[in-house]
């Protein structure tokens, strides 16, 4: 018996700055012939510093624009149309350009350079990407990022509710792993140990990270370290289970339901709370670290709906069948249910 072989990022840079020696970062995975990609508006904020960079590290870049798709039919057009002395893709930005820019990188097999300007969730790190498949949002496989490299100043600048989505999508790993024993004990999975001990490490070390406000320094780079952290997770286990459970079906839930969802981690980490108190599973933790955050501060601002997350509560099964989560028990939908009406904060959060 061999152990088992999993991926890793070839180079990862997290810290305040590091957009300014992006080229050698590049440099340094062995990568000197890239294309860039940049979110909607992020050339104007961050071109220069990024091209010069690259420039005097002697990375050769033979195209950038900005992207703003991610309808699958569009980045395989992009993909194939690279030239072939191209050695590795960079995608610098929100979501949406990470998820194209790593898509085309799978398609071509390519090393790609995982370069987020928020924190808004973990799929940064991850080996997947969501995409527009036949006008509807998939999630499909990709490649781990080869190198990952993260500006905490630049996530500082960015708007706070990108900041608060990832907290929420980090602290869901509270509540994912927990389902995710659960669907082991009912024999609907099997536990892979290394990839748990690293998923709850990460979520455990962030949340007793001290801080002042959620722009300190070392609050953000504990943030993004065991964001980054998740996809490791995932890649171990072989599927998102480590990281993803019955919080991330009720927003899918959401997202399929509202013509206009929230932040895909302000819903994760709303639904988090709620699922806490549904497994009597660290919800004081819970509470506390939303509470000290001002993350509930914030959802509060939002207009969110209570019925809304009663009737994803009653989706959320559908959108993964062949898992076992607690949602998919009708008596802890039931509850779920019952605390949305009840709980003090989720009254005091969502509108009627």
């Amino acid at each position: 018996m061999s152990a088992k072989t999993i991926s890793i990022p070839t180079v990862l840079k997290i810290g305040a700055g590091t957009l300014d020696c992006i080229g050698n970062s590049i440099k340094q995975g062995g990568i000197e012939n890239v294309v860039i990609y940049f979110g909607n508006g992020l050339i104007n904020m961050f071109g220069d510093r990024v091209m010069k960079s690259c420039k005097d590290a002697g990375v050769h870049v033979f195209d950038h624009c900005e992207l703003d798709t991610v309808d699958i039919d569009d980045i395989i057009d992009l993909a194939f149309a690279i030239d072939p002395k191209v050695q590795g893709i960079v995608g610098i930005g929100g979501g949406k350009v990470i998820d194209a820019a790593k898509y085309a990188g799978y398609l071509r097999k390519l090393p790609f350079f995982s370069v987020p300007t928020s924190s808004s969730s973990d799929g940064f790190s991850s080996a997947s990407a969501s995409l527009i498949i036949d006008g509807r949002r998939n999630t499909t496989p990709a490649a781990l990022a080869y190198g990952i490299i993260v500006d905490t100043d630049v996530i500082s600048s960015a708007p706070e509710r990108f900041i608060y989505s990832g907290i929420g999508d980090l602290v869901a790993k509270i509540t994912a792993l927990y389902d995710w024993v659960y669907e082991d004990t009912l024999g609907v999975t099997t536990l892979n140990d290394f990839s748990m001990m690293i998923a709850k490490k990460a979520v455990n070390s962030f949340v007793r990270t001290p801080f002042e406000t959620i722009h300190d320094r070392v609050f953000l780079k504990e943030l993004l370290d065991s964001l980054a952290m998740c996809g490791i997770a995932n890649e171990i286990a072989g599927s998102s289970s480590p990281t993803s459970g019955s919080e991330h079906l009720i927003s899918h839930a959401l997202d399929k339901m509202l013509e206009h969802p929230q932040l895909h981690g302000v819903q994760v980490g709303v639904a988090t709370y709620l699922m806490s108190m549904v497994q009597d599973h660290r919800y004081v933790r819970v509470r506390k670290i939303f509470t000290d955050t001002g993350f509930f501060a914030h959802v509060k601002t939002l207009g969110m709906k209570r019925s809304d997350f009663e009737a994803a509560v009653d989706l959320a099964p559908s959108m993964k069948p062949y898992r076992h989560t607690y949602l998919h028990e009708e008596k802890y939908r039931t509850l779920a249910k019952q605390y949305l009406r009840e709980d003090e904060i989720l009254t005091d959060i969502l509108v009627q």
